[in-house]
C-alpha cells in the first residue's frame, strides 16, 4: 500500500481533473448544446447553473481556486440533488440522481483535500497537501 500512498497528490489531482472535465460538459450542454442538446425546457436556474458548471469547471480543471470553487460546486450539486432528484423517489440509482450526489461528494472531498500537486495553486503555493500525503 506504500507504493500507491506515494502517489496520493497525483491521483487527488487526476480525480479532480477527470470530474471538473466531465462535469463541464454538463453546462455546455445547457449553454451551447455541445456535445449533445440539453434534454430538458431550461429555466433561469438552468441557465445560472451551466454559468456554474462552466466556469467551475474550468477553474477546477486547471486547479485555480480550487477549495472555495469546489466546495460552491459541492453545494450547486446537493441543491441539485435536492430539487431535481430526491422528490422522484429515495434510492439514487432510480431518481436519476446519482451524478449529482457523486458531485457533490468528490467536490466536497477536494475543497477538503486541495488540489493535488498537478495545479496552478500547487504552482502558486497555495495547495496544502491532502492529510496523510506523505507521512508514514
Amino acid at each position: 500500500m506504500r507504493f500507491i500512498q506515494r502517489w496520493a497528490p497525483e491521483l487527488l489531482s487526476i480525480l479532480r481533473i477527470v470530474s471538473a472535465g466531465s462535469f463541464f460538459t454538463h453546462g455546455t450542454m445547457k449553454l451551447f448544446a455541445w456535445p449533445a442538446p440539453f434534454e430538458y425546457p431550461m429555466n433561469a436556474m438552468l441557465y445560472v447553473a451551466g454559468i456554474l458548471e462552466v466556469i467551475g469547471g474550468v477553474l477546477l480543471l486547471a486547479g485555480l481556486f480550487t477549495r472555495p470553487i469546489a466546495f460552491l460546486l459541492s453545494g450547486l450539486m446537493a441543491f441539485a440533488y435536492f430539487i431535481a432528484h430526491a422528490s422522484q423517489g429515495f434510492f439514487p440509482v432510480l431518481n436519476h440522481g446519482e451524478a449529482a450526489m457523486l458531485y457533490c461528494f468528490v467536490f466536497l472531498y477536494i475543497a477538503a483535500a486541495g488540489p493535488g500537486s498537478l495545479s496552478i495553486d500547487a504552482l502558486a503555493g497555495k495547495a496544502q497537501q491532502p492529510m496523510g500525503a506523505g507521512s508514514s
